[in-house]
């Protein structure tokens, strides 16, 4: 494909350094390249039939993500780590939880809050539907060194914050 030729120069697989092969500029190019085929795959992801019906998005793997590998967790925390307003959470889970997807119940410690997790009976479609992209993201990341996975996190998320600045 033309755009992976575009992609490997850039990596410096198959230029050399003079011709600027993993120059920022180089590197740039490429991931404009690169990014909305990632995203566009990502969208494509399918839903499992379980929850076809639901009109789930991708929107929100992230809130189910966090609910999988964290365990249930309160409406402020999750408003926290999506990084929306406690508000905008509360709507989502609302929406969700009258789907049947989350269910939310007393904190025992605090009956004020209310814990969030996801309903038993959907929890095995909601995992088949994040395990394609952990499955992906272990394959892309399991060559690299720890710290070449945190830098690679790291820079994931200084892009988002310059997209996000633009906004702004």
């Amino acid at each position: 494909m033309p755009g992976r030729e575009a992609e490997k120069d850039a990596a410096g697989n198959g230029a050399g350094a003079q011709d600027g092969a993993g120059s920022v500029d180089a590197v740039t190019r490429a991931l404009l390249l690169l990014m909305p085929r990632i995203v566009g795959r990502a969208k494509r992801m399918p839903v499992p039939e379980a929850l076809r019906s639901l009109a789930l998005a991708p929107r929100h793997l992230s809130l189910f993500s966090y609910l999988l590998l964290d365990g249930p967790l309160t409406v402020g925390e999750l408003a926290e780590r999506l990084g929306v307003a406690p508000t905008t959470a509360s709507l989502m889970i609302g929406e969700l939880s009258r789907k049947g997807i989350l269910e939310r119940r007393e904190d025992e410690r605090d009956r004020r809050r209310r814990i969030v997790g996801i309903a038993p009976a959907h929890e095995p479609a909601v995992r088949a539907w994040l395990a394609p992209g952990a499955a992906a993201w272990r394959a892309a990341l399991g060559p690299l060194d720890a710290e070449q996975r945190l830098l690679f996190v790291r820079t994931l998320r200084a892009y988002e914050e310059a997209v996000g600045g633009a906004e702004d």
